[in-house]
């Protein structure tokens, strides 16, 4: 659904253009852009149904697609990435034409689109899908088997769309109100989906699993996952109320999983606490066990890191503390609250998801471990900082920005709750993000304004060097005859942040900005707090 107070039509140039060295063309704008033919109409309802055949590595299916209408127009722009084909468009039971510009479809209608209206149009579409190679950096389906050599099947598209295996609406502004996912497989696998499962119809030699997502969701949530899996669950008494809580995992791990999985609930306790309810209710949560690492599928969270702590057994941060938990448990589950609840309209703005996801693993250690384990874990996953390119990427051209905006959003995050200090008004920043832009598509813009109204500080200078730029401000300093004398270099204009410093353990604040100050400090020694993510050089 489009929650926007507006929609921006873009209008696709026929040329390349270049952004900072990178070049993107028509057909980049066409995928990562809300062109007309997106802008008219609104999603209202999604009924997937597809049939995987994992011998031939072939799927086949249609997507209903209930829309209302915005603005009247003809014609539709449908999304599905080669080499799967559309067979065959309709509406109101007429068959429709359609014109194609790489992976984009424009479907003519026939029936007048009138305002305010809903319409429903079918696509049929066929074809192999795209491997992944690499899941889920790459995208597409997973063809595996497992240890006793049945097929293990799973989708991810994160980045690379939701087309890559099914016909939708491929922009993240417009998440449909609700979705029925219908997936056919061969009858001795179950397929796993987002929402809850409604009914099993099972023939000869299929069976066909019926799930229904009730609440908004975006396009790469949407996912499949097949297998010779069994089932557990349990419940959590959460702050809305009872959450089903149930898993899908391979025969052969079995024992393995209801051992790690233990941590589900730790996880609940942490991020509610933190975030705020669990945003699906309705729909429950799932962990499903998959031949890749894991992705954040909302409800529907898909985990492969081979039931160890850590990130496949490694801790990212070198401290230890990485160790105490299951990473794709945590991480892809904190993705409920930001990615899933609150979604990026635009993948450059993808850092929504990631450092608020990635800050969640230290939130975590917080809950259960204490401020100190927390601290010293999100510290150390600095050293995964790279300071390649900015976080923030190309806006209308489907492009994220850094990787950074794991490690490097994450640490942006810690350093804005050492300036905030109230730890009780940082939880209720978390929290009312999660309120205010409950089940959202939203912009930096947005988030950064809200976050500078709850804490009555202008944050544009800060967020603007740790998003908009690699800079990494560097306090320099020199203390002689208890004076110190301080400023920041490499820094944007107006950034003038206080730092947290500690004299004989007592902690005092100073307030450097592009100019040189003095402080009369009575002491021969001081220590920077490491706690804010800033270079601090001594000078002679």
């Amino acid at each position: 659904m489009n929650r926007s107070l507006f929609l921006s039509a873009f209008i696709v140039i026929n040329i390349s253009f270049f952004a900072q060295g990178q070049e993107f063309t028509k057909l980049d704008s066409l995928r990562g852009s809300i062109t007309p033919e997106r802008a008219w109409w609104d999603l209202n309802y999604y009924h997937l149904k597809v049939a995987v055949d994992p011998e031939k590595k072939f799927i086949s299916g249609s997507n209903t697609i209930r829309y209302k209408v915005l603005e009247e127009n003809q014609t539709l722009q449908i999304d599905l990435q080669r080499p799967l084909k559309i067979n065959k468009v309709t509406q109101d039971g007429k068959t429709l034409e359609f014109t194609s510009t790489g992976n984009a479809h424009f479907i003519k209608l026939k029936k007048k689109q009138q305002k305010k209206q809903y319409n429903e149009v079918i696509v049929h579409y066929s074809g192999k899908p795209r491997e992944a190679i690499r899941a889920p950096w790459d995208g597409g389906f997973s063809w595996k088997t497992d240890s006793n050599d049945n097929p293990f099947v799973a989708t991810s598209c994160q980045g690379i769309g939701a087309s890559i295996w099914w016909p939708n609406k491929d922009h993240m502004y417009d998440e449909v109100d609700s979705m029925a996912i219908s997936v056919t497989v061969p009858k001795k696998l179950i397929n796993v989906s987002n929402g809850k499962l409604l009914s099993v119809e099972k023939k000869d030699d299929t069976a066909t699993y019926n799930w229904l997502v009730t609440n908004p969701i975006n396009n790469y949530g949407v996912n499949v996952n097949i297998g010779d899996y069994v089932h557990f669950g349990e419940k959590y008494d959460g702050e809305n109320g009872e959450l089903d809580i149930n898993y899908y995992v391979l025969k052969e791990n079995l024992s393995k999983a209801k051992k790690q999985f233990k941590q589900t609930k730790l996880m609940f306790e942490a991020f509610e606490n933190w975030f705020g309810p669990y945003p699906f209710y309705e729909d429950g949560f799932k962990l499903v066990e998959v031949p890749y690492l894991g992705m954040e599928h909302q409800s529907s969270v898909t985990y492969g890191n081979k039931y160890k702590n850590g990130y496949l057994g490694r801790d990212l941060s070198k401290t230890g503390w990485g160790l105490k938990f299951d990473f794709i448990i945590i991480h892809e589950s904190g993705h409920e609250w930001f990615a899933n609840n609150i979604t990026y309209k635009d993948a450059a703005d993808m850092w929504i998801h990631e450092s608020f996801t990635a800050y969640s693993e230290s939130l975590y250690l917080d809950y259960h471990f204490g401020t100190k384990a927390a601290n010293e874990y999100i510290i150390g996953t600095r050293s995964n900082i790279l300071n390649d390119k900015p976080i923030i990427g190309h806006y209308n051209v489907n492009n994220t920005g850094s990787n950074d905006m794991y490690y490097k959003g994450a640490n942006m995050l810690h350093t804005l709750r050492q300036l905030i200090e109230d730890d009780a008004l940082w939880k209720s920043i978390l929290r009312g993000l999660n309120k205010e832009f409950y089940h959202q598509t939203v912009t930096t813009e947005q988030i950064e304004n809200y976050i500078s109204k709850q804490t009555n500080k202008d944050l544009s200078a800060f967020f603007n060097q740790y998003l908009r730029t690699t800079k990494i401000p560097i306090l320099e300093y020199q203390l002689t005859n208890e004076k110190l004398t301080y400023r920041y270099t490499n820094i944007v204009a107006d950034f003038d942040m206080p730092v947290r410093i500690f004299i004989d353990k007592q902690p005092q604040w100073i307030f450097p900005s592009k100019d040189w100050k003095t402080d009369n400090i009575k002491s021969s020694k001081i220590k920077i707090d490491e706690n804010f993510y800033i270079q601090a050089k001594p000078t002679k």
